[in-house]
């Protein structure tokens, strides 16, 4: 057996397509850094152009009538060779797909919280895991188009907040519109020139992305959507916090044996009380953000809002701009910190419960940021 066939054979395992969706999700996750990277956002960008050529390609190969075919055959090796090429289309539009969901999910899940906001990333897990089944689909325009105008949605919206430097409800509906756009300029360039012009096909072909364009857009304003490009890369509660040159000294109560511990799970009732956080903005986006607090007396009572705290940030520094709020004393009960946008969207969540004070010194560790 010769080496292409022995290839071919491992090729054709029925596993082999779940381990090539295991080896790019390891690879974007280790690869794929800042989601203000040019390098990066410049490959999504290409793979946007890639699809989208091929969507173009698909559709007016399937509308040509017989004797334009015939005109394609006899024409230049290379139109040639773009009809011959034809069936490996479906594979490289589920190979380009594949990349744009996976890096999706990297990127917003690093703003995605256990809140209303985890919804939309669950919606590009839910497709990132589906497209590995669409492969004999992809030939439908239909579909096509409508995957298209997802994949464009989620890099508009958080693309044009990285190159503006604004992050408000405007940018996002201008991202939303940007997607909408090219997506109904690929429709146009399919059915150019072709009988089906000005008919019905069009419409019935990108109906079904403006649908879904107008569907997410609303879920943005349920606050369903993660606050990307912004992302909590630390947060906890604190008994006092010193800043000494570029480091911020957190000083928390800590057990010998609880190393893992980084903040205050409990607090006393009664003395001042720091919500340290640091949340990551792309470079040249300057924004307000907010510690929302809130409270209940206990598991059986819904949170209430406390106080609502806005905080300027700047973007850039690798691990997050750090700030923090200062409450100077809490009733016991369960308090909650929601680290949110001007919209109100959940950047993270800080929680901690509240005790009345003992005559026990506690014994405090520090730990820098």
């Amino acid at each position: 057996m010769s080496p292409l066939t022995k290839l071919q054979s491992v090729l054709s395992k029925p596993f082999m397509p779940a381990v090539f969706f295991l080896c790019g999700v390891s690879y974007d996750t280790v690869t794929l850094s800042r989601i203000d990277r040019l390098l990066d956002n410049l490959v999504l960008l290409l793979y946007l152009v890639l699809l989208g050529g091929l969507i173009v390609l698909t559709g007016r190969l399937g509308i040509e009538s017989p004797p334009e075919r015939e005109a394609l055959l006899s024409g230049s090796k290379f139109t040639r060779w773009v009809w011959e090429s034809r069936p490996y289309y479906p594979m490289a539009s589920q190979f380009l797909l594949g990349g744009l969901f996976s890096a999706y999910a990297i990127f917003y899940s690093q703003s995605a919280t256990f809140t209303t906001t985890a919804i939309f990333f669950a919606v590009l897990i839910a497709l990132l895991v589906t497209n590995e089944f669409l492969r004999n689909r992809l030939s439908n325009l239909r579909i096509l188009v409508s995957l298209y105008a997802v994949v464009s949605f989620a890099f508009f919206t958080f693309f044009v907040p990285v190159i503006t430097g604004f992050m408000n409800a405007v940018i996002f509906l201008l991202g939303a519109l940007l997607s909408l756009g090219v997506t109904l300029y690929l429709v146009q360039l399919v059915y150019r020139h072709s009988p089906d012009s000005s008919g019905r096909q069009p419409l019935a072909v990108m109906a079904p992305a403006i649908v879904l364009i107008a569907m997410l857009v609303g879920f943005y304003f349920m606050n369903w959507i993660p606050p990307v490009p912004l992302s909590l890369k630390f947060g906890g509660i604190y008994h006092e916090i010193k800043r000494t040159g570029d480091q911020f000294e957190l000083v928390f109560e800590k057990e010998w044996y609880q190393f893992w511990k980084r903040a205050d799970t409990t607090f006393p009732s009664d003395e001042p009380v720091y919500c340290f956080t640091a949340v990551f903005a792309p470079v040249d986006l300057n924004t307000t953000i907010y510690h929302h607090w809130h409270y209940r007396l206990s598991d059986t009572k819904p949170f209430m809002h406390a106080d609502r705290i806005p905080i300027r940030i700047s973007g850039g520094r690798e691990g997050g701009y750090r700030a923090y709020s200062l409450k100077q004393r809490l009733d016991p009960g369960d308090w909650r910190v929601d680290v949110e946008t001007e919209d109100g969207r959940i950047i993270g969540r800080v929680a901690v419960t509240v005790v009345n004070k003992t005559e026990a010194q506690p014994r405090l560790a520090t730990v820098t940021y």
